[in-house]
């Protein structure tokens, strides 16, 4: 029997199996918690890891980790918006709000996606007549 002198050898990710792949395939497609818009594999989101583990209490007990994840306008309008209730809730909302306000990038492909749905949007009341060009007054 030979043995790996790497201690640290445990630590490289195992040649993935069968039922790996099909877990790492229903990670790549997730949905936003607070819109349900789906979110692809490489799609710009903030993603919330969440797991729990004991602490002080022998063996130690560790859950999975489950992935919370958040497209780039939730994610913009979470961090600017109130602090929620509840003490899991205000610390997610705190991760979200350092994530969101340390780099432009994230508000920047928030403002794109809100870009994009409001050229597909056509002003209340309009029934599909064109919007009013500009320097237009409004009757009442």
């Amino acid at each position: 029997m030979r043995f790996n002198r790497n201690p640290s050898a445990y630590l490289l990710p195992a040649r993935p199996t069968g039922e790996s792949r099909k877990r790492r395939a229903n990670v790549e497609h997730s949905y936003c918690l607070r819109c349900n818009r789906e979110i692809e594999s490489g799609d710009k989101c903030v993603a919330v890891y969440l797991f729990a583990q004991t602490v002080g209490v022998r063996p130690r007990q560790k859950s999975s980790a489950q992935r919370i994840s958040f497209c780039p306008p939730c994610s913009v309008s979470l961090a600017m918006g109130p602090a929620p209730e509840g003490a899991l809730n205000l610390a997610a909302w705190q991760m979200i709000r350092d994530v969101v306000g340390a780099d432009p990038a994230l508000t920047e492909a928030a403002w794109e996606t809100l870009h994009g749905v409001g050229d597909n949007l056509l002003p209340t009341g309009s029934e599909g007549a064109p919007p009013p060009r500009p320097g237009s007054y409004l009757e009442f």
